[in-house]
């Protein structure tokens, strides 16, 4: 039995401190390298569970240190994200840890003083050690297990939108959480009614402090990307209106050069109706999409895609599909179109080519573009290569947002040196019984 309660500690801790190794991976992706992966798990193993006591200054100044070289050698990040990391999850780690054995030692030595184990029963008071061990780390495993859950998407945003000065603002706060925690642990001796609130608070103001910036950072997200959206709504608009001119310029126009091009006099008039139809040829390239916001949209990025040679071919049917709002259009044919136009420029220019499909497949709505990229530009993740850090990522994680609010989702892959993003919205009840299917 005691071995068995030996095997199930051991387990119970390693899968708890597995989980804490991939908390910090979450929120700072590990260097790359299956090997040096590996290395972090095990050199985590070594601080995860540091033992904390009361008065206990090398582990507690120990296991700051640690995990501060640890972040600094194993993950990515800048050096203010790094630091801000350290604030967040040492107070947690050192409350946790100290909180546990405190309270383990407590209930051993009850019971072993009750029951008088410890002389003439010693196998008895092992039991009771390893039982205690195992309810011990099944509570660690509970508690980071609850942590990776409530902060998993708030970490990714708060690390995605904030910059260095916003970081500082970040830093100064949960290290008010950090400092009390120290002072509380070191100083203060044989009062555990005053320990533990001051532990139990440290943790629960990391977790405040990461959620609260989190929705800021997500309401500024939010604010910019309604700002931008009615600033593309007003410019998409302006240009249909544009667009509708230049057509009806354009038709009168082409059958006057028509008819110039046919003349032949001597001073050349007829060699130069044909060049300037030759170049007004293009604007006959209109997209009938049934969607009219989107055929200006397209027609827009296909000319981008004209001006900087990149082969743009769309097979584009929304007839019928009329529950998407036209700011979510912008958004997912917008900066999906924007992304690869942007991955395009950098190969050569026999290489560049985009392909759009989007319209109906049974009960979605398919969107899918597909475009060459450069690996080291940054395009397989989905991400710019866009030095603004605030901004950085906006294109896809809108995308995303846009699509989940029909309940649909976007996925991206590398396949063959092509980038391939695709968003499927499922097509509500009513409208599905009035439309058509169309296949891509």
């Amino acid at each position: 039995m005691i071995i068995l309660l030996q095997v199930c500690a051991v387990a119970l801790q390693v899968a708890y401190q597995f989980v804490f190794y991939w908390i910090l991976h979450t929120f700072l992706p590990l260097r790359k390298g299956r090997g040096r992966r590996i290395a972090a798990f095990f050199v985590s193993l070594t601080f995860t569970d540091i033992i904390i006591y009361q008065n206990d200054l090398t582990n507690i100044l120990v296991a700051f240190c640690a995990l501060s070289i640890y972040l600094a050698v194993f993950h990515q990040g800048r050096l203010a994200e790094k630091a801000s990391a350290v604030f967040i999850f040492y107070p947690i780690m050192v409350s946790m840890n100290f909180l546990m054995m405190d309270l383990a030692s407590r209930i051993f030595f009850a019971v072993s003083a009750g029951m008088d184990l410890s002389f003439k029963q010693p196998q008895a008071a092992l039991l009771v050690d390893r039982g205690i061990c195992v309810g011990q780390n099944m509570v660690h495993l509970l508690f980071w297990g609850g942590i990776w859950l409530f902060l998993r998407n708030p970490l990714q945003d708060v690390r995605q939108n904030l910059t260095d000065k916003m970081w500082l603002i970040v830093d100064s706060v949960i290290l008010v959480s950090g400092i009390a925690c120290f002072t509380t642990i070191y100083f203060v001796e044989d009062a555990p009614f005053v320990v533990y609130p001051v532990c139990i608070s440290s943790v629960f103001s990391s977790l405040g402090c990461v959620c609260l910036v989190s929705n800021m950072s997500r309401f500024m997200q939010d604010t910019y990307r309604l700002q931008a959206l009615k600033m593309q709504q007003k410019y998409y608009q302006a240009k249909s209106k544009d667009e509708e001119r230049i057509r009806a310029i354009y038709h009168d126009m082409k059958n006057h050069l028509l008819v110039l091009g046919q003349c032949h006099t001597e001073d050349g008039t007829g060699r130069m109706a044909e060049q300037l139809y030759s170049k007004i040829l293009g604007y006959e390239d209109y997209f009938h999409t049934e969607n009219e916001f989107l055929d200006v949209i397209l027609k827009d990025k296909a000319e981008h895609a004209r001006e900087k040679q990149i082969d743009f071919s769309a097979a584009v049917d929304f007839g019928g599909i009329d529950f998407i709002d036209p700011l979510d259009i912008s958004t997912l044919f917008g900066n999906g179109l924007d992304n690869a136009i942007e991955a395009s420029e950098k190969l050569p220019k026999g290489q560049r080519a985009i392909l759009l499909k989007a319209g109906r497949v049974r009960d979605f709505v398919s969107i899918r573009i597909e475009n060459c990229f450069v690996p080291e530009g940054g395009v397989p993740d989905g991400r710019t290569t866009k030095g603004d850090h605030f901004l950085h990522g906006f294109g896809i994680s809108n995308m995303k947002k846009a699509a989940h609010r029909y309940g649909g989702r976007l996925l991206t892959k590398c396949e063959n040196g092509t980038f391939v993003l695709k968003v499927l919205i499922p097509v509500p009840a009513v409208t599905s019984q009035n439309c058509n299917f169309h296949l891509l």
